[in-house]
């Protein structure tokens, strides 16, 4: 099987991006997080997942 380009050029885009250092990030507290998602279920209606919207249409609901 051929390969697409050479392979003694691989990683060149890795090698050459500047290091980020990563930021520390804190989940937050689990009480605040119920309360969001409790607000979207129950009084905003929505559904869960990301296409719950095409999903009555799929499945003829």
């Amino acid at each position: 099987m051929p390969t697409h380009g050479s392979l003694t050029k691989a990683g060149k885009v890795k090698s050459q991006t500047p290091k980020v250092e990563a930021t520390i990030r804190a989940s937050p507290i689990p009480r605040v997080r119920f309360k969001k998602i409790h607000a979207k279920r129950f009084l905003l209606n929505r559904k869960l997942g990301q296409n719950w919207q095409g999903q009555r249409k799929r499945f003829g609901r």
